[in-house]
C-alpha cells in the first residue's frame, strides 16, 4: 500500500514537470514566431510619433 501511495506522489510531480515544460516550450515558440512582427510594429509607431510630435525649445 505504501508503494502505491509514493508512486502516485511521484507521478503527480512528474506530470507537473511535463506540463510546465510544455508551457515553457510553447512560450518560447510564440516569442520566436511573433517577436519580429512586434519589433517591426513598435519601430513603425516610434517613427510615426517622431514625425508627428514637434519638439519646441523653452525660451
Amino acid at each position: 500500500m505504501l508503494k502505491i501511495m509514493s508512486n502516485q506522489k511521484g507521478q503527480g510531480i512528474m506530470e507537473y514537470v511535463i506540463i510546465s515544460s510544455l508551457i515553457g516550450i510553447c512560450c518560447l515558440v510564440a516569442v520566436k514566431q511573433f517577436g519580429s512582427v512586434i519589433r517591426e510594429r513598435v519601430d513603425e509607431m516610434k517613427e510615426r510619433v517622431t514625425k508627428e510630435i514637434k519638439v519646441t525649445a523653452n525660451k
